[in-house]
């Protein structure tokens, strides 16, 4: 007999079709308030779980007694209690490989984004203002040869220092728990303290998880040791950076521009102040929004759960311990 698995997320229907060559698959449409009695009962006889976005709290876990495996198709996991789920002896896969260079690029245009007015810029022409040959209140910065300050030297980091060192000629910088000396000898990376990353990077760009040790990490007095010409980029997770004192520093030149993929609270409310301001430029949360790449992530979240099933993990665990 097929193992019993819930399905959160719509898949391509070759993804599907595989799912369903292993186990006897229960589709639900998110894990949300309106459907909540359906996902509870649906639990019941769950051993697998697969999708993304919702809470898998205490709580909801409480309603999975048979639950032997959780596979979520997004790298980051911190909508999920990974301590209730390693008590549980419960197996939390993700998928950390497979948007890394996609996520580097969505960094990448974000620096070029604002630091050369992108938006701005086009509104501007679309809303009939290019009369002329444009003055300087139309000039951006330059990206090449400047610094780039990386906090959060993991695979995407080592794919941000590449295409700045090689592509456009930067200095890097970065600050991480550990030394990442094959940064620093394919990039010459600089492994630097966080008040020096502030201080001399021209573009601090923000790729941290959020847990307890990130949470407004960056705070007004972190923005007041960067450069007044800075541009902060943020595509890791909204919370790492204090959004208040983010806007307070954009709105008094603290620092000079900021390109944001992700928000403290998403979708980021319509009246925030940072959607009405020129130096801004804000995402919706693409950073892995590809169509190449969201579908090697649900692949992986795929085999990620019939590895975990059949007890044939070799990556992509996020509580390993539990499978000793």
């Amino acid at each position: 007999m097929k193992p019993s698995i819930v399905l959160y997320k719509k898949l391509p229907a070759d993804l599907r079709q595989r799912l369903d060559q292993h186990f006897t698959v229960t589709e639900i449409d998110g894990l949300t308030s309106e459907n909540h009695a359906q996902v509870l009962d649906a639990l019941q006889q769950a051993e697998g779980l697969i999708g993304s976005g919702g809470k898998v709290d205490k709580e909801f876990l409480a309603h999975a007694p048979r639950l032997r495996a959780v596979s979520t198709i997004s790298v980051g996991y911190d909508n999920f209690d990974v301590d209730e789920l390693t008590r549980r002896k419960i197996p939390l896969m993700h998928t950390p490989t497979v948007l890394t260079e996609t996520v580097a690029d969505t960094l990448m245009s974000l620096m070029l984004a604002s630091a050369r007015r992108i938006v701005e810029v086009a509104e501007r022409v679309k809303a009939g203002e290019w009369q002329s040959s444009i003055g300087p209140d139309w000039y951006g910065v330059d990206v090449h040869h400047k610094t780039i300050g990386i906090l959060g030297m993991g695979r995407i980091g080592m794919a941000l220092a590449q295409r700045a060192h090689f592509g456009f000629s930067m200095p890097v910088l970065y600050n991480a728990r550990r030394e990442h000396l094959d940064a620093e000898k394919r990039f010459n990376a600089r492994r630097c303290d966080l008040d020096t990353l502030l201080a001399e990077s021209d573009f601090l760009c923000v790729i941290l998880p959020m847990n307890d040790e990130t949470y407004h990490m960056i705070s007004r007095e972190q923005l007041a040791k960067m450069k007044s010409s800075a541009i902060l980029i943020n595509a890791g997770r909204g919370p790492v950076v204090d959004e208040e004192a983010l806007i307070a520093a954009l709105k008094d030149g603290t620092i000079h521009a900021a390109g944001l993929d992700v928000f403290e609270q998403e979708p980021v409310a319509v009246d925030s102040p940072l959607l009405s301001m020129p130096n801004v430029v804000a995402l919706p949360h693409i950073g892995s929004a590809t169509h190449e790449t969201r579908y090697g992530m649900a692949a992986c979240a795929v085999d990620n759960l019939i590895a975990a099933l059949t007890g044939d993990v070799k990556e992509n665990c996020v509580n390993p311990q539990v499978l000793k």
